[in-house]
C-alpha cells in the first residue's frame, strides 16, 4: 500500500443521479505526487475519461489531466482550491450557487487507499446576504423627492446695512466706522510705545510721537499704495521724469512715512513681552500681537451690517514666504502659501461678515475635526439669528457638520468627498461609469439629501435645503465625435447644483474685490502684513455698504476705484487747517466737502469741532522741539515748497513748510508771489 501527496486544481459541475445523492459532471485538473516503498519515480501526464456503470452508483464522466511523482512514503497532504457551481436537491435544502475556496487543507487517508475518497456530502454554503431594502439605494431623476420642511428665517436685526439711510456719507465717513477712534489710539498709543522701546535699544531713527490724525493720512497712502502699484514705497517720493507721483509728497514725507511702518504696532510691548515667555505652553497666545485691532475690526463689521439669508464659507489665503509656523500651503488657491483665514461672506455682495485666523492648529480642538470647528466658531446665533443657508465647500461638509448646524438653527449645502464617514455605501442603482451629461443619482437619509451628477465629470453634494430635481436645466456645449462640430444642449440639473453655483462665491467675491487693489506688500514682520489686510478688509465693507446704500436711494454708486481716490483725498485731509486770506490751499480739495457732492473743492470753512487756533501767517517749527540739542534744527525737517530744500519752519496758517534763513526768506517770498496773483 502506498500514500500520495496531492496538489488539485478543479473546476467541477456535479451531476448525481443515485438514489438521494446529489448529481454532477467533473473537469478535474490534478497533480499528484506519490510515493511507494523501493519504487521508480516516474511522471505520468495522463487525459482520461471514464465511465463507471457500478451498481447503485453514479455515473460519473471525468476528463483528467495528472501528472505523477512517486517518491518516498509520505502522507497524504492535499491542497485543493476548487470553483464550481453545485446544484443540490436534497429534501427540504434550497439550490443555492456558491463560490467555495478551501485552502491548506489536510486529511489523513487510510494506508489501503492510493487516492483521496470524493466526499459525498455538499461543502458547507457561504451565508447569502438578504435583499437591500428599497430606500438604502440611489434613485434617478424620475422619482420624485420630498423637500424637507425649511427653517424660518429669523435674523436678529433687519438684513442690511444698519445706518441712517438717508443720511449722507462720505467715503472717509463710512471707513472710520472700522478704524474708529478708539482704534486709532490703540493702534497710536502702542506704536508710541513700541517706537520708545526700539530708541532705547539703539534704533537709530528720527521719530516724534504720532496722532490719530497723522496716522489716517499714514493710512491714506497705504491705500494710494494699492491704486499706484510702484515697486517700491520710496519711489513716491521721487521726483525724476520716470517717478512723478505728487500726492504723498503733500500729505507727509516719506521719512516719516518709513518711519511710522517701521514702529507701527497694533498690541502693547509690555503685553507681548509677558506672552514670549509663555512660549511652549497652553497659555500662549500666537496672535498676540493681532488681537487688539482684530477683535476691533470684527466688531465694526458685526455691528455697521447684517448679512442675508444665504452664506459662504471659505478659506483666504494671504500671501507671505515668512519662515514662521503660521503659513500654510493651498495648492488648488492661486496664492498657495500664506497666512490662512476662514472667512464667513453675504453671498450676495462678497461683505466680510467675520474671519479667523488659522495659527497651524486648533487652541481648543473639540474633537470633531477642523473644517467642523472652523465652520461652528464662525456662526454665532445670538449675533445672526437662525433659519441661515450655509454654503460650504467638500473640506467642510460632512454628515455630523450638517446634522449639528440644524440643531443650531441653520441648514446647509456643499459639495462632498465619497469617502466622508456618512456617505452613502451602496451601489444598488448607482450612478454608471457610461452615463450620459445631465444623468443622476439621489439618495435621501432624513434632512440629508444626497447627489450624484454627471456634468464633464461626477458631482458630489450633500444638502439640508433642497430637494433633488426640480426641473432644472441649462446650456452645456457639446462636440459631436463624428462631424467634430459644436453644439449647445440642454442637460437636467439638480436643485442643489443650482444653488450651490449661484451662492458658494461670497468669500470668492470679496476676495476679488481685495485683489483688484490691494495695499499688501512686503513686509519684515508677520504681524504688519495682516495689518494691512484689515486695511483691505475696511475698505471693500467700507465699499460695499456705500453700494448699498446708493442702490437703496436708487442712485448709481461710485465704482471701487474713485471710491478709493475720494478716500484717500478725504483721509490726507482730515487734519488740514484753513487757507490764510491771501493764499490758496495748495493740496487737492476734498471731494465731498459739501452733503452729496461727488468731487470739487474742500470748503474754506474748517470742520466743526476742530479748535482753529490763532489766525493770520506766521512762522513755527513744523514739529515738536526735540530735547536732544543735537536734533533741534534737524528733527522733523520738510521740504520747503518754494525752494525745495529742508526747512524746520511752516506757515502757522498755510500749513505749508517754508524757509527762514538770512539769505533765503522763503516765508516772505512765496506769500508775496501767492497774493500777487
Amino acid at each position: 500500500m502506498t500514500t500520495s501527496q496531492t496538489q488539485t486544481l478543479q473546476r467541477t459541475t456535479d451531476n448525481h443521479a443515485a438514489e438521494e445523492a446529489p448529481q454532477f459532471k467533473t473537469l478535474k485538473l490534478t497533480t499528484d505526487n506519490h510515493a511507494a516503498e523501493e519504487a521508480p519515480q516516474f511522471k505520468t501526464l495522463k487525459l482520461t475519461t471514464d465511465n463507471h456503470a457500478e451498481s447503485g452508483e453514479p455515473q460519473p464522466k471525468t476528463l483528467k489531466l495528472t501528472t505523477d511523482n512517486l517518491a518516498p512514503r509520505a502522507e497524504l497532504q492535499p491542497q485543493t482550491l476548487k470553483w464550481g457551481t453545485d446544484n443540490h436537491a436534497a429534501d427540504g435544502e434550497p439550490q443555492p450557487q456558491a463560490l467555495l475556496q478551501w485552502t491548506s487543507q489536510c486529511q489523513k487517508q487510510p494506508a489501503e487507499s492510493s487516492s483521496p475518497k470524493r466526499s459525498r456530502q455538499p461543502p458547507a454554503r457561504a451565508p447569502v446576504a438578504p435583499p437591500a431594502a428599497l430606500e438604502d439605494r440611489w434613485r434617478g431623476a424620475t422619482e420624485e423627492d420630498v423637500q424637507p420642511p425649511l427653517l424660518p428665517f429669523r435674523p436678529k436685526r433687519t438684513p442690511g446695512v444698519q445706518l441712517d439711510r438717508q443720511g449722507e456719507y462720505k467715503p472717509s465717513d463710512v471707513f472710520r466706522l472700522f478704524f474708529s477712534k478708539e482704534v486709532m489710539r490703540t493702534l497710536c498709543s502702542n506704536t508710541n510705545l513700541y517706537a520708545a522701546q526700539r530708541t532705547a535699544a539703539g534704533m537709530k531713527r528720527q521719530w516724534t510721537d504720532v496722532e490719530a490724525e497723522e496716522m489716517l493720512q499714514f493710512i491714506s497712502i497705504i491705500i494710494y499704495l494699492g491704486l499706484m502699484k510702484p515697486t517700491a514705497a520710496r519711489n513716491l517720493w521721487r521726483k525724476d521724469r520716470l517717478h512723478t507721483y505728487p500726492f504723498p509728497a503733500t500729505v507727509m514725507p516719506g521719512y516719516r512715512f518709513e518711519a511710522i511702518m517701521a514702529y507701527l504696532h497694533m498690541s502693547d510691548p509690555a503685553a507681548d513681552k509677558v506672552n514670549d515667555q509663555l512660549r511652549g505652553t497652553p497659555m500662549y497666545d500666537g496672535l498676540c500681537r493681532l488681537k487688539p485691532l482684530q477683535e476691533q475690526i470684527l466688531t465694526a463689521c458685526r455691528a455697521y451690517y447684517h448679512p442675508h439669508q444665504n452664506l459662504a464659507v471659505d478659506e483666504r489665503m494671504v500671501a507671505t514666504k515668512a519662515k514662521i509656523g503660521m503659513k500654510q500651503y493651498m495648492k488648488d488657491k492661486p496664492t498657495k502659501w500664506g497666512y490662512k483665514l476662514f472667512v464667513l461672506a453675504d453671498s450676495s455682495n462678497g461683505y466680510t461678515c467675520e474671519f479667523s485666523i488659522y495659527e497651524g492648529k486648533a487652541r481648543t480642538p473639540s474633537g470633531n475635526g477642523l473644517s467642523f470647528d472652523a465652520v461652528v466658531d464662525l456662526l454665532h446665533v445670538p449675533y445672526l439669528g437662525t433659519g441661515y443657508h450655509v454654503y460650504v465647500d467638500n473640506f467642510y461638509t460632512s454628515s455630523k457638520l450638517f446634522c449639528h448646524l440644524h440643531s443650531m438653527g441653520f441648514r446647509a449645502c456643499g459639495t462632498i468627498r465619497e469617502n466622508r464617514v456618512g456617505f452613502p455605501k451602496t451601489d444598488i442603482n448607482a450612478l454608471p461609469k457610461n452615463a450620459q451629461r445631465g444623468d443622476m443619482r439621489w439618495i435621501r437619509d432624513g434632512s440629508l439629501l444626497f447627489v450624484k451628477w454627471r456634468d464633464s465629470r461626477d458631482v458630489t453634494l450633500c444638502s439640508t435645503i433642497h430637494r433633488a430635481y426640480s426641473g432644472d436645466s441649462m446650456s452645456r456645449r457639446t462636440r459631436d465625435p463624428e462631424t467634430g462640430t459644436w453644439s449647445s444642449k440642454h442637460i437636467s440639473v439638480p436643485e442643489p447644483v443650482m444653488a450651490y453655483n449661484k451662492y458658494m462665491g461670497g468669500v470668492d467675491l470679496s476676495d476679488a474685490l481685495i485683489k483688484y487693489y490691494s495695499v499688501t506688500r512686503k513686509t519684515s514682520r508677520w504681524y504688519v502684513k495682516l495689518f494691512l489686510h484689515f486695511i483691505d478688509i475696511a475698505v471693500v465693507n467700507s465699499f460695499i455698504i456705500h453700494k448699498e446704500m446708493a442702490l437703496a436711494r436708487q442712485k448709481k454708486p461710485l465704482t471701487q476705484k474713485r471710491f478709493r481716490e475720494l478716500l484717500c483725498i478725504e483721509l490726507a485731509d482730515c487734519r488740514q487747517l484753513p487757507a490764510c486770506p491771501s493764499a490758496e490751499t495748495t493740496s487737492e480739495a476734498s471731494p465731498a466737502a459739501s452733503a452729496g457732492a461727488t468731487s470739487g473743492a474742500v470748503s474754506s470753512s474748517p470742520p466743526q469741532g476742530l479748535d482753529q487756533g490763532p489766525q493770520g501767517c506766521f512762522p513755527v517749527p513744523v514739529c515738536k522741539v526735540s530735547t536732544n540739542p543735537s536734533l533741534k534744527a534737524s528733527q522733523g525737517r520738510r521740504k520747503c515748497v518754494h525752494c525745495k530744500m529742508n526747512t524746520i519752519y511752516m506757515c502757522r496758517s498755510c500749513n505749508v513748510p517754508l524757509c527762514i534763513i538770512v539769505d533765503r526768506i522763503c516765508f516772505t517770498e512765496w506769500h508775496d508771489k501767492k497774493s500777487t496773483q
